[in-house]
């Protein structure tokens, strides 16, 4: 019996863990709290836990020599630390994590090893890059070009369950979603490339409609240009990437940023304060009388606005105590955690949306890729089940030899693609592809 090791038990790791264990691999699941990795095994013969301690290198080391294959789970930054183990014991290892340029200075030393580093092999990244090479080899086949290419991906709540006025509820860490919002964005439009600094990111967006999904508003997601070469796009004179979120996110986070609530700076003067104090700091108004009208003054809105409204609604102007945190960041993400999670009986949604602009000798296609999924009753989450079960597919056919490919790699060939895309339509996760003809 192979063995697998997982390590990291958080909101993603049940579908990844339970798929492994039914095909009759032995799974050993490590983590910081060993009783959630106790959870997942639990009513398993072929399953153990073990308490993690990540940073303690003698540990991973004996856990990972004891595995054929590795699956990083914990937050990215020791995803390199886990690949030179890996490659020092000749591991094989899977991520869902985006490759980091340190990452990629493994290549040489895993193909040396003779192991494959898969990475971003989740969601996004992960089934929106198989789902996209899937279309853009079909049209190369064609005898066509990719002349323009854009892709959305967002988590939000289920229709039924959108109940509060952000319209989104997390379903994993706030403070992931804040500091994502820093980013900085670039991408390719009708042969330009147009850079967005981090701190006008929710100043450009598109309101626009997805079937079956509804209006959406979508802005850009990080660097798109490097999809040019992994995507084979030399023809595309567009290539954009971007995140969706319900209407009126865009507006309110631009604000909340323009406040100062994405700070991560330690701040030794809030201790003991309320976050209406806190909020009072922000705006340089010490002890403001009413709170809502200056916050309103200094963001430039009415008093009465839906921002403010949405603030208050928050708690940003309450007299609740601050969190044991020393950063203004950690503290806004202590609200959005209290006040916008998915509840326990809550479904999520996802939303995966290419569009493709295929050019013919004899004609012009517009091609749309849809994947929508929704939180199963009294199971999983769909952000689970859309993370983490490509990335256990494709562990399984590393186990079974059924991938002959070695160094640090993405899940762009179609020997990887195609058999991880059939298997997850097999588990209802399938897209739904339009062609709408441009023009002949």
């Amino acid at each position: 019996m192979k063995k697998v090791l997982v390590l990291g038990a958080g909101l993603v790791s049940k579908p990844l863990v339970h798929y492994l264990l039914n095909k009759d691999f032995a799974v050993k699941v490590a983590s910081r709290t060993v009783s959630k990795a106790e959870v997942l095994v639990e009513g398993f013969a072929n399953g153990s836990a073990e308490a993690l301690n990540v940073n303690n290198d003698t540990q991973l080391e004996n856990l990972i020599s004891e595995c054929d294959l590795a699956i990083s789970l914990v937050p990215y930054t020791y995803h390199v630390k886990i690949a030179k183990i890996c490659i020092k014991l000749k591991k094989q290892m899977v991520t869902t994590s985006y490759v980091s340029p340190a990452m990629n200075d493994l290549d040489a030393e895993a193909k040396k090893a003779g192991i494959l580093i898969l990475n971003e092999i989740g969601l996004d990244p992960g089934i929106d890059h198989m789902s996209a090479m899937k279309i853009i080899d079909d049209i190369k086949e064609k005898g066509g070009k990719v002349t323009s290419f854009r892709s959305y991906c967002g988590g939000l709540p289920d229709k039924k369950y959108d109940d509060n006025p952000f319209g989104y509820k997390f379903s994993w860490s706030p403070r992931g979603v804040v500091m994502a919002g820093r980013n900085n964005g670039q991408f390719l439009e009708d042969g330009k490339v147009v850079y967005i600094p981090g701190r006008d990111l929710f100043k450009h967006y598109d309101v626009f409609d997805i079937e079956g999904a509804g209006t959406l508003e979508g802005y850009t997601n990080r660097n798109a240009l490097p999809y040019k070469e992994l995507y084979g796009l030399k023809d595309a004179s567009t290539i954009f990437r971007g995140t969706l979120r319900n209407v009126g996110w865009c507006y309110t986070m631009k604000k909340a940023q323009e406040l100062g609530l994405f700070d991560d700076a330690e701040r030794e003067d809030l201790k003991g304060l309320t976050y209406k104090e806190m909020t009072s700091k922000l705006i340089d108004v010490p002890d403001s009388y009413d709170i809502e009208e200056d916050v309103a003054y200094y963001l430039n809105l009415e008093k009465h606005s839906t921002v403010i409204k949405k603030f208050q609604w928050l708690g940003l102007f309450s007299d609740d105590l601050l969190p044991d945190e020393n950063n203004i960041m950690d503290m806004f993400s202590a609200l959005l955690q209290k006040k916008l999670s998915l509840g326990e009986n809550d479904l999520d949604l996802i939303v995966l949306y290419h569009s493709f602009i295929a050019t013919y000798p004899d004609k012009q296609e517009l091609i749309t890729s849809t994947l929508i999924d929704s939180g199963i009753p009294n199971g999983d989450s769909a952000m689970s089940r859309t993370v983490s079960l490509p990335a256990a597919i494709a562990a399984k056919m590393i186990l079974d030899e059924k991938i002959d490919i070695t160094g640090v790699n993405i899940p762009v060939m179609p020997e990887v693609y195609k058999p991880v895309l059939k298997e997850l339509e097999s588990m209802n996760l399938k897209f739904i592809d339009r062609v709408k003809l441009i023009s002949e």
